[in-house]
């Protein structure tokens, strides 16, 4: 396997992971503050990938991948394996939430794996702080087939 997979693979051995015993509190940071950006740095450095921009802080994330020209809009996109999907939810800052893409589903949504959201199972919980890893799908496309709200802000691509 490469780089992207090894990647994806160590955040997916990570879903159903749930924050505490204090709200934001993980293993994947020292601090207790919102955690979505942490898990995937962490992800990067239980690979040995050095080259992944911090995310901590979601906006300066994506202005990272926009500086190096790795960065690519919703509408014009073609989301890969291991591409670092930004999301902009209502309510909440510019860029708020950071997941990586598991799949393309080809309908204009995707499949991702998410730290700091909520499942599911909890469609009333925080997208944005929901304290648990998990695997979502999300429009990337305002016509996509299933019908789901777009909050996704544009894809990052690490070069792996």
């Amino acid at each position: 396997m490469g780089l992207k997979e090894d990647f994806v693979t160590k955040a997916r051995s990570e879903i159903g992971y749930i924050e505490g015993p204090g709200d934001n509190e993980t293993k994947f940071q020292k601090i207790h503050a919102a955690w979505c950006g942490a898990f995937l740095n962490w992800c990067a450095k239980e690979i040995g990938f050095t080259k992944m921009p911090n995310l901590v802080y979601t906006p300066t994330g994506a202005s990272a991948f926009q500086g190096k020209g790795a960065w690519s809009n919703p509408a014009t996109a073609k989301p890969e394996l291991g591409d670092i999907v930004f999301f902009d939810f209502p309510g909440g800052q510019k860029i708020d939430h950071v997941g990586v893409v598991v799949k393309d589903n080809l309908d204009g949504t995707i499949v991702t794996v998410e730290g700091n959201t909520s499942p599911d199972s909890k469609p009333a919980g925080n997208q944005s702080n929901g304290g648990e890893v998990c695997l979502k799908v999300r429009a990337y496309k305002a016509d996509n087939k299933r019908k789901l709200p777009v909050y996704v802000a544009g894809f990052g691509r690490p070069k792996w």
